[in-house]
């Protein structure tokens, strides 16, 4: 999915609180441990996605450029 997003959650940093889930719903799921994935590691472009990352409370979920690898959020802010 060269021209796709991809999405990563560093279990060390996630917390579980579920902003991500509420705010993407379909696109992130809790884990039985209480952590939350991402229900597919590549994803189409979608503004909730960009939104779950920068509201995660910890930054733990990262959006990939598929295409060029960089960065997409969270952002510096």
């Amino acid at each position: 999915m060269a021209e796709g997003w991809r999405l990563e959650v560093d279990r060390s940093r996630c917390v579980g609180s579920t902003i991500c889930i509420s705010t993407a719903p379909g696109v992130f799921l809790l884990r039985e441990d209480g952590q939350s994935r991402a229900v597919r590691a590549e994803v189409a472009p979608d503004a909730r996605i960009l939104r779950a990352a920068e509201l995660c409370p910890l930054e733990a979920i990262s959006v990939i450029d598929g295409a060029s690898g960089e960065l997409i959020a969270p952002g510096d802010d």
